[in-house]
């Protein structure tokens, strides 16, 4: 059976309580064996952490730590749904990152989610991914990340 609850400890770092969605949704729904996530912003105690686009407002490397944050608030939507030792797997990342118009870093800021996960879940961390560049996101956010895990059967 899977302990990722105690790897997470390991790591210094527990599950937030699961964001209020900001509009009409709900923040994770299961489809079979599979758990989509509603995109996550790097919210902090119900905060954003940081607000801006990626490039002129923030660095790279400060916005990949906010992925690891979104992505960690959307394990705090998968526990609730599910619980996270179901978590068979992670499938698929997405990140989108609020971009000045000439950064295109955008994947190096969604390895901050897609690191942290493999870290965590180990091989059954690795997935695929799209690092998409935006305009803007919601709240200013300067990145939002979802995520598709398999879990199990039970």
């Amino acid at each position: 059976m899977p302990a990722h609850r105690a790897r997470l400890a390991e790591l210094g770092l527990v599950l937030p309580a699961v964001a209020a969605p900001l509009a009409a949704y709900v923040p994770a729904v299961r489809s079979g064996s599979l758990v989509w996530t509603s995109g996550q912003l790097p919210l902090v105690n119900g905060a954003l952490a940081v607000t801006g686009k990626v490039g002129s407002d923030l660095q790279p490397d400060q916005a990949a730590e906010l992925a690891k944050v979104c992505a960690l608030n959307a394990l705090a939507a998968i526990d609730d749904l599910v619980g996270l030792d179901a978590v068979l797997r992670v499938v698929k990342v997405v990140g989108y990152v609020a971009s000045s118009p000439e950064f295109t870093g955008q994947p190096a800021v969604v390895n901050g989610a897609s690191e942290f996960l493999g870290r965590l879940f180990g091989d059954a961390g690795r997935h695929a991914r799209s690092a998409v560049g935006v305009a803007v996101l919601p709240l200013n956010a300067p990145v939002e990340v979802e995520l598709v895990v398999e879990v199990d059967a039970a």
